[in-house]
């Protein structure tokens, strides 16, 4: 409320005073205000950076200031991720803390960078490379802080942060030398989560001659990739060219470095060393907030530095270390008690002056200690090789981007590792001896073959000579033949109440459908047979399932296959034809499935990124389906006892439909469970009672289903499932990401955000429920189903299961290294106890 008198009066000295006072109030606050607002990326000489302040570069994705490392009091000038959950990619003080919220950074008038403490005492300073008039300090796009003369502008910086790495590589900066200033850029993991003074490891670039990248623990090496063979580090296939970023290297007489770019400008990445030692390539992941580590470079057990000693090696697929071809161990004593540092010699010692050559190796990761001899040919190289005794191997590879570098090995052979797909040839220095050998195995092997020439033309004498024998046994077998097509009849007449109507193939069409049941027909094989892709002359194209005749199963074991699969009709499980038997013959016709078997896409690195999440889901409910009907829904009740990803077939449309009833059981109505002594399945997908002591019901095959979920989501086998943060299979890794709250981690990397979180969610709540150690705790495939298909549905709290316990005297290894065994695999269960 305003009150205006109507007599002017002038104010008083002391009212002018006043008003004076309020307006200079005001311009400070004012002043004061803009000083400390954030969203500049520019700090001049006549502003200081206190704490609680932070420079932000203009595309808003970084930000400079003053942070506090998880639950430490002390404070650190460094560069995060702005509007990210606290991700620091660059330290200054990181060896001298602040322990208040008194720190300041200042840029002196000549392009100096010095960091204050309360005290003023000086905490941290930036070496400057020269001086400059017009200093600016910037936080480029890139998370580059850099110091620069603003007259002069463009890329001449006088100091910048990637030039000091702390423990991050970000997008643009160069792990490696500047040899011109003869600075050697490296990365230094953090002591601990809380700590980010310098901790033991560092991952640097060495050396610039034969470059390759090397993790050390002190000065110790730990891992090491390398050297650069001009399209990837050897030993790296996760370094070279792919869906998410191009790395880049380059050589020349003023630098030497590594880098990488994003293909996707708008995605988050990082490549990080952490406090346990460990290179891991992180991308930020918007949908779930979160950062996903998409691989772990030092992951393997053969990547260890040296571990199989001087020319041993080793293979992912097989823990123990090997001698190469031509070599022995040096000492069998260790080997044999798994110490395999000694390495392996030669099994002819070397004579530089009688006879050396050279013997060539590929698939392998090329050894440490490596020396450029400059741009040779192959020839020059082997040849410059061999007159210097001390000259174990040479190899001709692009190092420099010269077209071919003659690099070679002057001591022995160390840190050698197999990749097969993936390796690198080398040339290694072997004696005349081993080379003479070599060369007398060629010549036997050329001699087995002329032996076998001739003994295949005796036998042909032989057998021309048999054919009269044949002959006369023709006959008989006509007459079993005939036998076995009454049994059939009999057998048929006495199934006429169940009205079959299945045809029964000639031999000859099904031989002319398959070409004579050719090789290349031949699209599969399971426990009990080959399957051959074939054609009618209508154009109808089918699968044939050719049994063997050690398969085990008789006549009228084979008819009850055809008639309870003829009996069995829908959507989701694969159509039955026909059959054919004749003879020792016994053969089903299948529709054909253009797309073969789930498995072929979602363990294949490139096809899997043909299911997006909601086809996934698709087949996910597709086989659901498929499974209550054999359990609850046909006229009989079938157990299938083999469910897995490769009896997913797949249609045109990628609906799935189950497949191979070779070993399925059928129940009756009032039947729970039966038991046998003889395990038939394959090992990652049998429940715990079915391995363990023959039981198995409706809920054996539940817990299939659990597994095959779990991999269609996560797109990993459950067998052989590798994880380097612990032992566990892929059952015991969704349990241990369950528990953790972080479930979606779980989720195939190549799948986009085009899918429903809850959806996820809620199918791996259901494979882990599936998956639970007892059946009676494990859902019916009605309520799968159910759970599935109803977004309100409250699911129950999955207990553990019994495969990821690893203290649990019950614990049964189903992530065993090693294929997917077939399911012909076997064992007999000897306990004849009750349940």
């Amino acid at each position: 409320i305003f009150i205006i008198s109507k007599r002017k009066t002038k104010p008083s000295n002391l009212q002018a005073m006043v008003l004076s006072l309020l307006f200079a109030l005001y311009f400070i606050s004012i002043s004061l205000i803009s000083h400390t607002s954030t969203g500049t990326a520019i700090l001049t000489p006549t502003q200081n950076l206190t704490d609680g302040q932070t420079l932000v570069s203009s595309n808003k994705r970084f930000e400079l200031g003053f942070f506090r490392p998880g639950n430490s009091s002390n404070r650190f000038l460094g560069i995060w991720y702005h509007n990210l959950p606290l991700t620091v990619v660059w330290v200054a003080n990181k060896a001298n803390p602040i322990t208040d919220s008194s720190g300041r950074l200042t840029l002196t008038t000549y392009g100096g960078l010095v960091l204050y403490n309360r005290s003023t005492s000086m905490v941290w300073s930036a070496n400057l490379t020269a001086t400059v008039n017009s200093p600016i300090l910037q936080l480029l796009n890139s998370g580059n802080l850099v110091v620069r003369d603003e007259e002069i502008g463009g890329n001449d910086y006088v100091w910048e942060s990637f030039d000091h790495m702390s423990d991050t590589l970000l997008p643009g900066m160069k792990l490696g030398w500047d040899l011109k200033a003869n600075l050697n850029r490296y990365m230094r993991s953090w002591k601990s989560n809380e700590d980010p003074s310098d901790g033991e490891f560092t991952f640097s670039l060495d050396p610039p001659e034969s470059p390759q990248l090397v993790l050390r623990r002190g000065w110790d090496k730990q891992y090491r990739w390398g050297p650069w063979d001009g399209v990837r580090f050897s030993g790296s296939p996760e370094l070279k060219t792919n869906a998410v970023f191009t790395p880049m290297f380059k050589s020349n007489s003023d630098e030497v470095y590594y880098t990488y770019e994003v293909i996707d400008e708008s995605i988050l990445s990082r490549f990080v060393v952490s406090p346990l030692g460990l290179i891991q390539y992180f991308t930020w992941r918007n949908y779930s907030r979160e950062w996903v580590m998409m691989v772990t470079l030092n992951r393997e057990y053969c990547d260890r530095y040296g571990m199989c000693g001087p020319y041993g090696s080793c293979q992912t697929d097989d823990p123990n270390c090997r001698c190469l071809k031509g070599f022995a161990p040096e000492s069998p004593q260790d080997w044999l008690l798994i110490d395999w540092s000694g390495g392996c010699k030669r099994r002819h010692g070397l004579d530089c002056r009688n006879g050396d050559g050279f013997v060539k190796y590929t698939g392998l990761k090329l050894p440490d200690n490596s020396t450029v001899w400059g741009n040779y040919s192959h020839e020059e190289c082997r040849v410059e090789c061999l007159k210097m005794c001390t000259c174990m191997a040479y190899s001709i590879i692009d190092v420099h981007g010269n077209g071919s570098d003659c690099m070679v090995w002057l001591n022995q052979l160390v840190d050698i590792r197999e990749f097969p797909n993936e390796g690198d040839g080398i040339y290694i220095r072997m004696a005349r001896a081993e080379l003479e050998s070599i060369a007398d195995a060629k010549r036997k092997k050329r001699v087995a073959m002329i032996v076998v020439v001739v003994i295949s033309t005796i036998l042909g004498m032989l057998l021309s000579a048999a054919v009269g024998y044949y002959i006369c046994r023709l006959n008989k077998a006509r007459k079993k033949a005939q036998q076995e097509s009454i049994s059939h009849k009999d057998y048929k007449e006495e199934s006429q109440e169940d009205d079959l109507e299945l045809p029964l193939f000639d031999m000859g069409v099904v031989s002319a459908a398959t070409n004579k049941f050719s090789s290349e027909s031949k699209i599969g094989q399971g426990g009990f047979g080959p399957v051959y892709k074939g054609e009618f002359p209508s154009g109808q194209e089918i699968a044939v399932k050719r049994l063997s005749q050690c398969s085990g199963q008789g006549l009228k074991e084979f008819m009850n296959e055809v008639i309870l699969i003829a009996k069995l009709q829908h959507r989701n499980l694969v159509r039955l034809l026909g059959c054919c038997i004749q003879g020792e013959e016994r053969m089903l016709i299948y529709e054909y499935m253009p797309n073969k078997s789930l498995d072929c896409f979602i363990f294949d690195q490139t096809k899997r990124k043909l299911l997006p999440w909601k086809k996934r889901f698709n087949i996910v409910m597709g086989i659901a389906r498929g499974l209550l009907y054999l359990h609850q829904d046909s006229r009989l009740r079938i157990i299938h006892r083999d469910l897995k990803a490769s009896n997913i077939l797949l249609d045109s449309d990628m609906d799935p439909k189950i497949s191979d009833f070779g070993i399925a059981r059928i129940f009756g109505r009032e039947q729970t469970e039966e038991k046998t002594k003889r395990v038939i399945g394959t090992y990652g997908y049998m429940s715990p009672e079915y391995a363990m002591s023959g039981h198995f019901s409706v809920k054996s095959d539940v817990f299939s289903f659990g597994v095959l979920v779990l991999e269609i989501t996560s797109g990993k086998k459950n067998w052989g499932f590798y994880h380097p943060d612990h032992d566990l299979n892929l059952i015991g890794h969704a349990w241990k990401l369950w528990n953790q709250e972080n479930p979606l981690e779980l989720m195939d990397t190549v799948l986009d955000g085009s899918f429903s979180v809850n959806e996820v969610v809620r199918c791996i709540q259901v494979g882990l429920l599936c998956a639970q150690q007892r059946p009676e705790d494990r859902p019916t495939m009605a309520s799968v189903v159910f759970m599935l298909s109803t977004e309100s549905a409250v699911l129950p709290q999955p207990k553990e299961p019994v495969f990821c316990m690893e203290s649990s005297s019950m614990k049964f290894d189903s992530s065993s290294s090693g294929q997917d065994p077939s399911t012909a695999n076997e064992v007999t269960v000897t306990t004849m106890d009750g349940r």
